[in-house]
């Protein structure tokens, strides 16, 4: 298989683009030179963002295609219009964000969408995902895979999520832990992500498919505790009801991150139903096994992961935590 992947340096597109190494796989990374691409791809610069950028894509056929882009819709345009007749299918990963809040629990690839627009320029994330979704259809029909992913996480993350646990953990000490203990989290090992991606791409599939573990594929209780294993620290997870949490004005999912209480917001990011992805043939491994692997990788690159410069960082304040315990 020959993959032409758009971006493909960090996170998600370095595992796309690793994944389909090890298979075999020609892989061509186009990106904008800003990180270097793996090792064993052809490379090709330019910048979707400028007139003229997408120059070095202008001759090439390639089997599949796989983008990844989070920015301004008329840029999935602006490629999948030059490929679509180049290019066998056109994997464009989206987010379960497209779907209008609040989703319900047990919601799957029927449920309503946000309105988004190809030609759209930089627009809220939801519709700007709903845009490159509209954009690479419009260009490739049936032939556009649209990848609705959940919360990722594993090696190369540069959202923080993950790897604030992890370092927050290690330091030891009393931890606020957000209750309840058993509560289910759904997410997903970005290399379960790139390897199913890869096999729909393989298999011809089509259509919108929601990507992320399934409902109570792992709880906060394992996750933390995984975390306080692998880094050997000694760390007391002080467990804290969700109502203990609010009355310290800690915000959930940004400040404790994967976290959300039980509720409306809760059903919306943990309460996907992924039958469909999972007829496909995804599989995802324990999440003990993404925490030390994200744990080895951390301590490879000195402790400190690499952050997104368009998205917030994630994670609470010592002092902010401090004061939680102690009420």
């Amino acid at each position: 298989m020959r993959l032409l992947l758009l971006g493909g340096t960090e996170f998600v597109g370095r595992a796309v683009a690793e994944a389909a190494l090890e298979r075999g796989w020609e892989v061509t990374v186009f990106h904008r030179g800003t990180h270097a691409a793996p090792p064993g791809t052809r490379v090709l610069h330019g910048d979707r963002t400028a007139g003229g950028g997408l120059a070095a894509l202008a001759e090439g056929e390639w089997d599949a295609v796989a983008d990844t882009w989070s920015a301004a819709p008329s840029a999935v345009r602006d490629s999948a219009r030059l490929l679509a007749g180049r290019a066998g299918r056109y994997a464009y990963v989206s987010s379960r964000s497209v779907y209008a809040y609040p989703t319900p629990a047990g919601a799957d690839e029927s449920a309503p969408v946000v309105d988004g627009s190809p030609d759209d320029g930089e627009v809220p994330y939801a519709e700007s995902k709903r845009g490159g979704e509209l954009a690479a259809l419009e260009a490739f029909g049936d032939r556009a895979l649209l990848i609705r992913a959940g919360l990722i996480v594993g090696p190369y993350e540069n959202i923080g999520r993950l790897p604030w646990w992890l370092n927050r953990i290690a330091r030891g000490g009393p931890v606020l832990a957000p209750g309840p203990r058993d509560l289910g989290l759904q997410f997903i090992d970005v290399r379960d992500l790139a390897g199913w991606t890869l096999d729909a791409l393989a298999a011809g599939l089509g259509g919108p498919y929601d990507l992320v573990g399934p409902r109570g594929h792992s709880t906060t209780g394992e996750l933390l505790e995984a975390c306080a294993a692998v880094t050997g620290a000694d760390a007391e997870l002080r467990w804290t009801a969700p109502e203990a949490v609010a009355a310290a004005g800690i915000e959930p999912w940004t400040e404790l991150p994967f976290w959300v209480p039980p509720g409306e917001l809760y059903d919306t990011v943990h309460g996907a139903d992924v039958s469909r992805a999972l007829a496909a043939g995804l599989r995802c491994r324990p999440a003990a096994e993404t925490v030390a692997d994200t744990w080895a990788w951390l301590r490879s690159i000195g402790g400190v992961a690499p952050q997104r410069p368009d998205r917030p960082a994630v994670g609470l304040a010592p002092e902010k935590e401090a004061g939680a315990l102690a009420g």
